[in-house]
């Protein structure tokens, strides 16, 4: 596998990619690939980029680029319904409170906790909620809506980038306020101003008039820790259940030395596929990192348990459960491959996601 067809697999990672690439034109798929090719601090600390592209990871959202996130059904409830959902694996009597870790509630208290008070969404993706950034999105119908926050300290940047779009118009949601921006007759964004250590921009994505959105922002609305836990489908993984999803994750998979799964908790809130994710790249930088180290001091034997760990990916049935919905096992392949081969690729470090 080349270096180029490699970097393709990373530009395809993303489940979403079509949809958002559907809307560039030359110049702004320039930005996008000047934005891939900043080192992944820049990328945290500089704005987002102006639309359509959003603050997603290719393949990681840690990495901080356009992430390889997954479809995932899940109903989202209206906030009178919400203390009834529950985790389907949970034997619990009906009526039976939900008991949320610290961890989790401590996760759910860092974001914004907004919820669209409709019947009929579903939420589709959720990762992040780590270090003040996250994602979620919900879709009704054909209509997409994108919730993506960050730290206050790049509002300023991010609201003068959003002034190139158009004239902002003063809106309030749920007492919060913000500006809207419009970029077309049909495509709109939200930006509400820093609260609690953080902004957030509601963006909408397919089918939408101005009518349609204006009514639904009068529909969001933001809740409490416990509530929004308890909108999030069963799937979504939460930092109390971060420890167990990855041992059941990493069951066939060696793992390097000295690498604790109990590390992982700091990954955040996320679903089924954007875990997937964050363990199996965890254990991929270690193993590359593993490799360099015994192959800076000729240490033959750990080379070759290294090269073999990293072959052996192409068989661990975390990959390939998630093969089906982006790159992202491509992805990682093609680097274990070169990596056992002797030739780690350049940008494996933004790839992988590694620290």
């Amino acid at each position: 596998m080349t270096d180029e067809h490699l970097d393709r697999l990373v530009r395809d990672a993303d489940p979403y990619r079509p949809d958002v690439i559907g809307h560039l034109d030359g110049a702004q798929q320039t930005l996008l690939e000047e934005i891939m090719s900043v080192p992944t601090l820049q990328r945290v600390l500089e704005p987002p980029p102006p639309h359509p592209t959003t603050p997603r990871s290719i393949v990681r959202r840690s990495v901080g680029a356009l992430a390889a996130a997954a479809l995932f059904a899940g109903i989202l409830a209206v906030p009178a319904m919400l203390p009834d959902h529950r985790d389907d694996r949970q034997a619990v009597p009906a009526g039976t409170p939900i008991v949320y870790s610290a961890a989790a509630i401590k996760a759910a208290e860092e974001n914004p906790r907004l919820l669209i008070n409709q019947p009929g969404w579903t939420v589709t993706t959720v990762y992040g909620f780590a270090k003040q950034q996250g994602t979620i999105a919900f879709r009704n119908g054909q209509a997409e809506l994108e919730m993506n926050w960050y730290p206050a300290d790049a509002y300023d940047d991010f609201y003068a980038d959003r002034l190139r779009a158009s004239k902002p118009e003063p809106v309030t949601i749920d007492s919060w306020s913000g500006h809207l921006f419009t970029y077309s007759a049909g495509d709109f964004a939200v930006t509400l101003r820093p609260r609690d250590g953080v902004f957030v921009e509601l963006r909408t994505r397919s089918r939408w008039t101005r009518d349609t959105f204006e009514r639904l922002l009068t529909d969001v609305v933001r809740v409490d820790a416990r509530t929004w836990l308890a909108a999030l489908p069963a799937e979504v993984v939460t930092p109390d259940r971060v420890a167990a999803e990855a041992a059941i994750a990493l069951a066939d998979v060696p793992l390097p030395p000295r690498f604790d799964i109990a590390a992982l908790g700091h990954i955040g809130i996320n679903d089924p596929y954007q875990f997937g994710t964050e363990v199996t790249g965890s254990v991929g930088c270690a193993w590359v990192s593993e490799w360099l180290r015994a192959k800076r001091i000729g240490d033959d034997a750990a080379l070759k348990q290294a090269s073999d760990a990293l072959l052996s990916s192409h068989k661990w049935r975390v990959l390939h459960q998630m093969n089906d919905k982006g790159d992202w096992p491509e992805v990682f392949w093609g680097i274990a491959d070169k990596v056992a081969a002797g030739t780690p690729p350049t940008g494996y470090v933004q790839a992988l996601g590694c620290d």
